[in-house]
């Protein structure tokens, strides 16, 4: 299973003893396959639990992912002595997921998650988990692509990459710790918001992003031309609508989870589109390249760290 390590050079101690995943897709399977690299977990120590038919259609790509795996409902014995629990499932799955962890939840054991939003994953966590809620320290990785699935998985994925923490005031020292260091050696830089700050930046920068590419690609499906608009599309239109690619399921869940501050950032967006359908209607070329030229700065300035 995993990344065999480099010939040569000298083994590490692992960090963990066992660290469970319950959602061994691109996130989930990424974040085995960077520890597994890293040598940071005993040997037999990560496992992975998937829903009952993921397991059984894809178990064989999941065995060289993890070194042990099963189904969501098979968890009697497993969880015992785990160090790090990562909830790496559509964030409409996360109370569901914690009600199958309480009854077998370690005290010594801290859960993590990799949701895109925070708010509504940390009040699943106070309702289901109640005084253990001390043990659940949100996360959000920002790395990903637009295929998901345990083929898609890869230890490079979050090298370099930022993962923002949203630790509770409940939390320990030690348990925030705890997931930062695994987040770091999967090559993650990790930072840490505020449940509302994540929630209010993200609404901006990813969840509208995939919301209007989602919405492009919907439009020309519905067009009887779509096959020849599709035909002459080009670099734009592929860069523009890749994340249009990405789950579903899981992008159904950010956006009704995180609805309010998406509405806002919608209703800016909105104004602006109609502020650059004015310009156009009124032939004005001097508002239209003001807007283009301070667009253009800023993106020509920007760099992801």
């Amino acid at each position: 299973m995993g990344v065999e390590a480099n010939e040569g050079l000298p083994m590490p101690d692992p960090q963990f003893k066992k660290i469970i995943i319950f959602g061994v897709g691109l996130i989930g399977g990424s974040f085995s396959l960077a520890l597994a690299r890293a040598k940071a977990v005993e040997k037999g120590g990560l496992i992975g639990f998937s829903r009952t038919a993921t397991y059984q259609k894809k178990s064989a790509v999941l065995q060289r992912i993890v070194d042990h795996s099963g189904t969501q409902e098979d968890l009697t014995g497993k969880l015992n002595g785990a160090d790090l629990i990562l909830l790496a499932v559509p964030v409409g799955q996360t109370a569901d997921v914690l009600k199958l962890i309480k009854p077998h939840l370690g005290k010594d054991t801290i859960i993590t998650d990799a949701g895109s939003t925070k708010s509504d994953v940390v009040a699943a966590a106070r309702s289901v988990l109640g005084d253990k809620v001390n043990q659940f320290v949100p996360g959000h990785p920002i790395a990903g692509a637009e295929l998901s699935g345990p083929e898609a998985a890869t230890a490079d994925l979050y090298q370099g990459k930022k993962v923002v923490l949203t630790p509770l005031p409940e939390n320990s020292k030690d348990a925030i710790a705890r997931v930062r260091k695994a987040w770091e050696l999967c090559g993650a830089v990790v930072s840490e918001l505020t449940a509302q700050q994540h929630d209010t930046v993200f609404a901006a920068v990813s969840h509208l992003p995939h919301l209007l590419s989602f919405a492009l690609v919907h439009d020309l499906a519905q067009r009887d031309n779509r096959d020849q608009l599709l035909s002459f599309a080009a670099s734009g239109f592929r860069d523009f609508t890749r994340i249009a690619a990405s789950s579903p399921e899981m992008w159904r869940d950010i956006c009704l989870a995180n609805r309010e501050a998406l509405l806002k950032e919608m209703q800016i967006y909105i104004a602006e589109l109609n502020r650059m359908s004015a310009a156009l209607a009124a032939g004005d070329a001097e508002q239209l390249e003001k807007t283009f030229r301070t667009a253009h700065e800023l993106r020509a300035g920007w760099t992801e760290k």
